[in-house]
């Protein structure tokens, strides 16, 4: 999986400059959490143009694209004459183009599941659905304060969380820190992330540094489906080098495949089950 990809991740957004109080009615995404969650709130005929990596809601997929966060499609995006743009915090050149031609945009950046719903009911306010956006960021403070009292008495494996590697071999490793969504998700679900004292959202884990941190589960995101049986058992073989490492040893290697495990979106509820079900498959 990409680690590009963790870009997509994690969710606080701040309302920016040269805008309209009226509701937005042509936005452009560039962010696909984002777009799945206009979607998700009833505004998705709204949106008129995606980034190259938006995949959800099907509906996207005749959508123009326009790029994504290292390659914006800056003067197309002006063309369009959107009266929102969702796009990156670290996107400074879009923001100043975008000043400039007076259009309204929101910045995305990074935080946890607290972000996540923090961003559901800020974009409904953008777009006027300030109850559709309450009733979702609601139900998902629901689900997860459900899944944490699940959990909450159950013993929690040491858990390593990945999210991106080499294929088929144990190098640029790239693990969930002790920041960010996916930590969140992994502790609600009932696991203790071994990086959890690294107060990063990212972590590059050397095999030295998992062999120090001995986790007791694996865990491998990949956001697409779960590869056929020979490329699965060639990349669950990848970790044998590392036999002495409990997870290891004692076969607790899983493949999570979902993009609702590595977008921040408003399906992060499903994807914070699907881990329960493999830390704790009995409960």
């Amino acid at each position: 999986m990409n680690h590009t990809l963790l870009s997509i991740a994690a969710a606080c957004l701040t309302m920016a400059t040269a805008g309209t109080t009226q509701p937005a009615q042509r936005i452009v995404s560039l962010v696909p959490a984002l777009t799945e969650m206009v979607f998700a709130i009833g505004a998705g005929d709204r949106v008129i143009a995606v980034s190259s990596f938006d995949e959800d809601p099907p509906a996207v997929k005749n959508l123009p694209r326009v790029g994504a966060l290292l390659d914006p499609d800056v003067e197309r995006i002006i063309a369009m004459r959107a009266d929102l743009v969702l796009l990156y915090g670290s996107q400074t050149d879009l923001m100043t183009q975008l000043q400039r031609a007076a259009i309204p945009y929101y910045e995305y950046r990074h935080a946890g599941l607290a972000g996540v719903t923090g961003t559901i009911r800020a974009l409904g306010q953008r777009v006027g659905h300030e109850k559709q956006a309450e009733a979702l960021a609601a139900g998902i403070d629901r689900r997860f304060a459900a899944l944490r009292q699940r959990t909450a008495s159950l013993q929690k494996p040491r858990t390593l969380l990945v999210f991106s590697r080499e294929r088929g071999a144990l190098r640029n490793i790239y693990a969930s820190g002790g920041r960010g969504f996916l930590h969140d998700m992994l502790e609600a679900a009932g696991g203790v992330n071994i990086f959890a004292d690294i107060q990063m959202e990212s972590v590059q884990a050397s095999s030295e540094l998992i062999l120090a941190r001995a986790p007791e589960v694996i865990l491998e995101l990949r956001s697409t489906d779960i590869p056929p049986e020979a490329e699965r058992i060639a990349e669950m073989g990848a970790w044998k080098v590392l036999a002495s490492v409990p997870a290891v040893r004692n076969d607790r290697l899983y493949f999570l495949p979902g993009r609702a495990l590595v977008v921040p979106g408003p399906n992060v509820g499903e994807g914070a089950e699907a881990m329960r079900r493999v830390l704790h498959p009995r409960q």
